[in-house]
């Protein structure tokens, strides 16, 4: 596929979604984060427009180098940091309001590359499972997780938190339609594996050494019947009885190792 023609047909971005009450999604466009590594690694990302930061002094010092000359810091105690996040959110004395992040496309990321597979995720919307699984990509050297719009949550506090600063460093793609987004990679030269626990093979014997892209379905849900029509296989890794399933995010996990060490030969 010409490049020109690859980027129009993969575009696909909708407006984000606004998170709830003590999510760290404020108003439209503002995000929340807070803890050392969130905030830290917020800090350190040029493409994040920063607002304001709540601190603590100790907070301030556990940082990694200085902030900038003039940076908006407002000093405060714990207890008044709590009522900024979710109750009970491990603050560490650090809370930042910035701008979320530029949309980015899934063109910019497809790129054909084998040893960087494309994460897709099918209706995962707790964001601890979808910080944990960026912050796995992340380790594994995936290219960029995808989701659709409507069914994940938004960019927040929560999230980054679960992420531990990968929520800076791994590229997020939010598609209108899921289908249309697989349809794409197929085009893009992707083989997609879909993880299903009923699934006869195992991801070990599903594999290819091309470029490829894993697709997990949400926890109990599992992938929808549209969503498996748009794999090339079906997956499942190879546990025991002794457990019905495994946590989505643990089990994208296994499944980045599985690429990340699979023969390229």
């Amino acid at each position: 596929m010409a490049k020109v023609e690859r980027k129009r047909a993969l575009r696909g971005r909708a407006g984000r979604m606004k998170g709830g009450r003590g999510s760290g999604r404020t108003n439209p466009g503002h995000v929340r984060l807070w803890g050392r590594h969130p905030v830290e690694a917020a800090l350190k990302n040029p493409d994040r427009q920063h607002r304001k930061l709540w601190a603590t002094r100790e907070g301030i010092a556990s940082l990694d180098g200085d902030l900038p000359e003039g940076f908006p810091v407002e000093f405060a105690d714990p207890s008044d940091l709590g009522r900024l996040v979710a109750k009970d959110a491990p603050h560490q004395g650090l809370v930042l309001e910035c701008e979320a992040l530029e949309n980015t496309f899934l063109d910019e990321f497809a790129t054909g590359e084998a040893n960087k597979p494309i994460i897709v995720l099918d209706q995962v919307t707790d964001p601890h499972n979808v910080g944990a699984i960026l912050r796995s990509a992340a380790a594994f050297g995936a290219a960029c997780i995808v989701t659709q719009d409507r069914n994940a949550p938004p960019e927040s506090g929560v999230v980054a938190k679960s992420a531990s600063g990968a929520l800076e460093t791994m590229p997020w793609v939010r598609v209108v339609n899921l289908a249309r987004a697989l349809d794409d990679l197929a085009e893009a030269g992707y083989w997609r594996i879909g993880m299903a626990g009923e699934a006869e093979a195992t991801l070990d014997e599903s594999m290819t050494t091309g470029p490829m892209a894993i697709v997990l379905g949400a926890e109990g849900e599992g992938l929808r019947h549209n969503i498996a029509g748009h794999c090339d296989t079906l997956a499942r890794l190879p546990i025991t009885s002794a457990i019905e399933s495994l946590n989505v995010s643990n089990a994208a996990a296994i499944a980045m190792y599985a690429a990340a060490t699979r023969s390229m030969d």
